[in-house]
């Protein structure tokens, strides 16, 4: 089965961080990721731009609807995705776990939410 992995943080929290901090966390991501694809469980992963690069659209009137940025309110915003091949709910929790998301930046508010896909077209 595959999942998706969803990589939140919370933006307030990343913002209000020193850059020092923020190159000290984010130096910590590249050989976590490397030991996570090096398991050839991983099909997709990447980090996400900045929010106000993003576009949201909606049907309005039968029409999509385009606007600028993130328009879902919360309080984290999801900053990278991966999906993963995994023969079960345990290893796939273990493969996620690898994530950096899974174990660092708790300052930050960073999380892993592990979603199990009905269908994948790749």
């Amino acid at each position: 089965m595959k999942y998706l992995g969803l990589a939140y943080y919370n933006p307030e929290k990343f913002a209000a961080m020193a850059p020092d901090d923020v190159r000290a966390l984010v130096s910590q991501c590249p050989p976590m990721d490397e030991k996570m694809r090096a398991t050839g469980k991983v099909l997709v992963s990447a980090s996400l731009a900045e929010p106000k690069d993003w576009m949201t659209l909606r049907p309005r009137g039968g029409k999509p609807q385009i606007t600028d940025g993130p328009y879902t309110e919360a309080k984290e915003m999801v900053g990278g995705l991966f999906i993963i091949e995994a023969g079960s709910r345990d290893e796939a929790m273990r493969l996620a776990a690898m994530h950096p998301a899974a174990s660092l930046g708790e300052s930050v508010g960073w999380g892993i939410e592990l979603i199990p896909m009905e269908s994948f077209l790749g």
